[in-house]
């Protein structure tokens, strides 16, 4: 679905699970469409880390112009609503000389900010912060589960359960403000000075698996764990507490086999990707596409920015 916009510039957005083949489908549409892609890709902003979070090289890139890749480092703190300011600016500037650009992720968080905006709180102290990531460095992801209950049942309620980063949003505005973070949502659409375009990537379940299966093998094989003995003396950064490196920090840590962690790494992207496709399938603004479909995604994209 195409947002109507007095301007003739059009954001693509290309969002799916992981591993279903974003990534090489955003740059094949940058090549025939003459444009540039934006990562919307909440792990791939990290210097640090390129390796699990799947980061094109500059030969997959083939030429096209990547933005918001190794742009903050692991030890800074970086939200969706600052992406959101950034991105903006940046489109800003860019569509003063390019009609079309390629936001291209999985991270539906980061998507949306771009697209409807993000609510505003009050400025985040960042001695609480710091404060909150050494609790939960020290007593994980269950005392967070429970302090957000505690401070807001209705968004706990809400919420994925899984997801540290937004649990722990949560409870900095409940802490910092005193009042339930689900009490100051607003979730207004912010008005955009260019038109939207929204793709989903998707396949067959088995399909799909199966590719998260074998980019793990593929990762592991690339040097992932040498990846994680890198960046484990930050591993209680939020950068870090994701998928494919808590797995690995916990074999680090003799707390598993390095084939167990292998293995837990797969079933957890597979579950992560089952929680993408829900946030996804939840929007009713987005065209389902398989990656075989390139001849008809590029000509809805030409239709729909005549």
């Amino acid at each position: 679905m195409l947002h109507n916009s007095p301007s003739h510039k059009t954001l693509i957005v290309l969002a799916g699970p992981t591993a279903v083949g974003k990534t090489a489908l955003a740059i094949r549409l940058a090549q025939a469409l003459n444009t540039e892609v934006i990562s919307a890709d909440s792990r791939q902003f990290y210097k640090e880390i390129s390796i699990g979070t799947a980061k094109p090289s500059t030969e997959e890139m083939q030429g096209i112009p990547h933005h918001f890749i190794d742009n903050v480092s692991i030890r800074e703190h970086y939200s969706a609503g600052m992406f959101e300011k950034d991105v903006i600016a940046f489109l800003g500037n860019y569509f003063k000389e390019h009609s079309l650009a390629i936001l291209c992720g999985g991270s539906g968080m980061y998507i949306d900010a771009v697209c409807k905006g993000m609510d505003t709180f009050e400025e985040i102290d960042e001695q609480l912060r710091t404060e909150l990531n050494e609790k939960i460095k020290e007593l994980g992801l269950p005392w967070l589960q429970q302090e957000v209950e505690k401070h807001d049942p209705v968004y706990y309620a809400q919420v994925d359960k899984q997801n540290p980063a937004r649990l722990q949003r949560a409870l900095e505005v409940c802490l910092t403000t005193g009042k339930p973070y689900s009490s100051q949502r607003k979730g207004e659409v912010k008005h955009r000075d260019f038109s939207i375009c929204k793709l989903l990537l998707d396949t067959d379940r088995p399909v799909l698996y199966e590719r998260i299966n074998q980019r793990v093998d593929s990762m592991m094989w690339q040097g992932l764990l040498e990846e994680a003995i890198s960046v484990l003396s930050y591993k209680h950064m939020k950068a870090l507490n994701t998928v494919g490196y808590k797995e690995l920090f916990d074999h680090l840590e003799g707390k598993c086999s390095l084939e167990r962690a292998v293995e837990l790494i797969k079933q957890n992207t597979r579950r992560y990707a089952k929680r993408q496709l829900t946030w996804f399938n939840n929007d009713g603004e987005y065209t389902r596409f398989e990656q075989a479909d390139f001849d008809k995604i590029l000509q809805f994209i030409r239709d729909s920015v005549k």
